[in-house]
């Protein structure tokens, strides 16, 4: 099918002026048909500083295709009776309303966003039981959440009795033959693992986060592409069935069990992404087809891999919409909240932060955070929001002080008040590295 295709016709060239054009030191690609392997290259450098080409056998960060990993533990453990897809989490919590295993897996546990990328060989100074906390009903709108999956990954241990990386490496590379694969904070000592690189070309120290399971994976792309054909075996054909049943995120793709998934005119597209620091990767299955595929980079600018899962998709399925790239993406209505002042608090570790704002006429925004000089910036609205902003200001917070240096804010209209989210964060990592990704509560009401 591939030839008949002409998939492969040009793709060399191609994959060299992509990486060429955005930057980005180098891209493995793998596509499997049927059962096996048919094609796996790679182009550019693995190391830059050594001058080391990338090859197949090149060992790639797999950032959130972990998840789909981690949810096919899940599943097959449900299908060996360990675990209840659709019980409460076993144990206390702290929250209103326990979420389902099935509910995490959907990302719809009630959690917010959140990540804690730290650097160096001391323990992170941030504690995420803070921000563990539910923020809607479990089962309600989809938010896309780490929290959820790491809680999975304490499931899976609770259950099985193992740590999580032996039983993924154990119950499902071994069985389905991925050599490579490896849960872990660093790469593993023996593979030659492509190094991690800033957009501007920075290499990335090793990366340590409180939420393995949500995307500490590492692979070849071969075994990434083999996964997606091969891992449904694993599993019972009600509960391999399940994992792409998908509730909707978008008017296209719904997100089913560690999988983003589109149905259209009899077509089925399956897929994962995945995106931190010095990683952006992405896994493809087209199970009517019988072909997967895998696309691994080596630089947090996904506009390469993005490319080349485009040129590939275009050939292989046309009707993939590339939301797939992006499912999260919120659209951008016209900000709407009228003049006005509102003053109030963020809940935060080190106790209640004093926030003030002045919405003004043209659409921006002047932030006041605690004692710091104001910051007037322009705002915009979302489909999930009536304001956003990011704004040059810190948090002044023990743990936004590592490193999440910009400050945002996700508000929604309650009657007269304001009420949502203020966030700590590295914008980027056009400098620096990325840092912690920080969600606290926060409550304004009307001035004077």
């Amino acid at each position: 099918m591939l030839d008949k295709l002409g998939v492969l016709d040009g793709l060399d060239e191609f994959c060299e002026k992509t990486l060429a054009a955005h930057g980005c030191p180098s891209a493995s690609v793998a596509v499997a048909q049927g059962d096996e392997l048919v094609f796996a290259r790679a182009y550019g450098l693995a190391d830059v500083a050594a001058d080391v080409a990338a090859t197949p056998e090149t060992v790639y960060g797999l950032a959130s295709v972990t998840k789909s990993f981690t949810a096919i533990a899940v599943c097959l453990a449900a299908d060996r009776g360990l675990i209840d897809l659709d019980a409460p989490l076993p144990g206390e919590y702290p929250w209103a309303t326990v979420p389902t295993p099935r509910q995490l897996l959907q990302h719809r546990g009630g959690f917010p966003a959140y990540y804690d990328f730290y650097y160096g060989e001391e323990p992170s100074p941030i504690d995420p039981a803070f921000y563990r906390r539910q923020v809607r009903e479990p089962g309600g709108d989809f938010e896309y959440s780490n929290h959820g999956y790491q809680a999975l990954g304490r499931l899976l241990e609770q259950a099985t009795g193992q740590p999580l990386r032996t039983y993924l490496r154990e119950q499902i590379a071994e069985p389905l033959g991925l050599s490579s694969f490896e849960l872990a904070d660093l790469p593993p000592a023996a593979a030659p693992v492509a190094q991690r690189y800033t957009p501007d070309g920075r290499s990335y120290p090793g990366c340590r986060t409180s939420v393995p399971a949500a995307g500490a994976g590492w692979a070849t792309a071969g075994d990434i592409a083999l996964f997606a054909r091969r891992s449904a075996r694993l599993l019972r054909p009600s509960t391999a069935a399940a994992v792409l049943d998908a509730l909707p995120i978008t008017d296209r793709l719904g997100y089913g069990l560690g999988r983003i998934v589109q149905r259209e005119d009899g077509s089925l597209i399956s897929s994962h992404g995945g995106g931190m620091g010095g990683v952006a990767t992405m896994m493809i299955d087209l199970p009517d087809r019988e072909l997967s595929l895998a696309v691994l980079t080596n630089s947090t600018n996904k506009a390469a891999r993005d490319a080349v899962v485009r040129h590939l998709m275009d050939a292989l399925a046309p009707e993939f919409d590339p939301a797939h790239l992006a499912p999260v993406t919120e659209q951008d209505p016209e900000l709407t909240l009228p003049p006005g002042s509102w003053t109030g608090h963020i809940d935060t570790p080190d106790g209640e932060v004093p926030l003030h704002l002045d919405a003004l006429a043209d659409r921006r925004i002047r932030v006041r955070l605690a004692d710091l000089p104001p910051a007037t910036v322009p705002a915009i609205a979302s489909n999930l929001w009536d304001v956003r902003l990011i704004a040059d200001l810190q948090l002044p917070t023990t743990d936004a002080r590592v490193n999440s240096p910009s400050f945002g804010l996700e508000l929604r209209t309650d009657g007269a008040e304001l009420t949502g989210r203020a966030i700590a964060l590295k914008n980027g990592d056009r400098e620096g590295l990325l840092g912690p990704y920080l969600i606290h509560a926060c409550r304004l009401r009307p001035a004077g």
